[in-house]
């Protein structure tokens, strides 16, 4: 695709990266089949191919309107597209410069902007645990819309206390501690159970996604920082402890964090330190082959089938495909995807679900129908936005998979 970058772009971080990106688009339309705001609205703006012309004409000095705003905003971020297409578009750092440029130069409604400041500053905040304590105190008298984000209390279970020789960072994240502490120390449980002892480091908080995602990317990367800081001293060469690897058991904390050294890669003070965190980082499903020798025989498996929606997150932000079902398979479980749409959105997409609901919840009743035509005895997943919002339309148990693994560890 050819482009003819505006003045004011030619000589940008942000005009030259989108223009190298622009220059590989072939607009074959490929993407649009596997849109998921396209296949619900059928609207060309509303794919990627339609949302790729819109930034191409900002960056070629046409000014964005309002419009313009919306059909960016609509975008879920799924980066399915990225999957499909045959000549390697990187959509997902496309549409995050796109929704910046049009956002500096088109004015929000007052009510808009409350909510997205409101969700960017309270979801990373220390203020958040608090807040959802006292939500899951009152739950039952909450209306349905809030309910819906506020899951039922859940215990947070045995943190294992054994020191092993093998240590694994986890990032304990922003929301999941208070939502769902029992996915954290799960996962330190079953990892204590093949060797590999769970470090926490105490400072390193949210991975910088939301206020990234909602155009706040300044404040995206201070987070990141921060994060950077917070794991070093336990992975420098010259000093570390020993630590191999960084967990992720939320897929939108793992590709944000394996893309630190993208995102921070003009930082001359940070840009070596943020690409070595990111080539140790693992989404917790990577692990899962070194697992199996070490817990097979120890797994007592449920023969119920068990549906496994894989998160945008994992399958096309981070290309992992089929290790969840096939790993899992080989412990004993029956694990399977839906045969239908099992590459769609579930429409939760970190904020997505708060400021677009009509589409996720539309999104989320379609993908609740292809994973009950397996008739599961519970639906996993590998991302707590996902797993939340699944809950929320469904009265058949959702968890992640590595709750499920270490239950049947006993």
């Amino acid at each position: 695709m050819q482009t003819h970058l505006a003045p004011e772009f030619k000589n940008t971080a942000d005009g030259q990266a989108a223009e190298a990106i622009l220059r590989k688009c072939v607009h074959c339309g490929f993407c649009t089949a596997t849109c998921p705001t396209y296949q619900l609205l059928g609207d060309e703006l509303d794919g990627p191919r339609g949302r790729i012309y819109l930034i191409k004409q900002v960056l070629e000095g046409q000014a964005p309107t309002r419009k313009t705003q919306l059909h960016l905003d609509r975008c879920l971020t799924c980066r399915n597209c990225e999957t499909t297409c045959p000549s390697g578009v990187q959509y997902g750092h496309l549409i995050d410069i796109g929704r910046k440029l049009v956002d500096e130069r088109v004015a929000r409604p007052a009510s808009e902007s409350v909510v997205r400041w409101a969700l960017k500053e309270g979801l990373p905040s220390p203020l958040f645990a608090p807040a959802m304590k006292l939500g899951q105190a009152v739950r039952g008298l909450l209306p349905a819309g809030l309910k819906n984000k506020v899951p039922a209390r859940q215990p947070a279970g045995r943190w294992p206390r054994r020191e092993h020789a093998r240590k694994m960072l986890m990032l304990a994240g922003c929301v999941q501690p208070a939502m769902m502490p029992n996915i954290n120390s799960a996962t330190a449980r079953v990892l204590d159970a093949a060797g590999i002892q769970t470090v926490v480091a105490a400072k390193a908080g949210c991975c910088g996604a939301v206020k990234f995602h909602l155009n706040d990317q300044d404040g995206g990367k201070a987070e990141m920082r921060r994060n950077i800081d917070a794991w070093w001293p336990h992975v420098a060469p010259e000093t570390g402890t020993g630590v191999e690897a960084i967990v992720m058991n939320a897929s939108g904390c793992g590709v944000t964090v394996k893309e630190y050294g993208y995102h921070l890669q003009d930082d001359a003070a940070y840009a070596a330190r943020a690409a070595r965190i990111s080539e140790l980082t693992r989404d917790l499903s990577e692990l899962l082959p070194e697992l199996v020798e070490p817990l097979r025989g120890r797994v007592t498996a449920s023969a119920a089938p068990i549906a496994f929606h894989p998160p945008c997150t994992l399958q096309h932000g981070q290309q992992l495909r089929g290790g969840v079902e096939q790993h899992l398979g080989a412990l004993g479980f029956d694990v399977k995807v839906a045969r239908c749409e099992a590459h769609l959105c579930c429409g939760s997409a970190g904020t997505y679900s708060v400021l677009n609901p009509e589409i996720a919840f539309e999104l989320r009743d379609r993908k609740l129908a292809n994973l009950g035509e397996m008739t599961p005895e519970v639906i996993v997943s590998a991302n707590i936005g996902c797993i939340t919002h699944l809950q929320s339309g469904t009265a058949t148990p959702v968890r992640h998979w590595v709750e499920v693994l270490d239950q049947a560890l006993g």
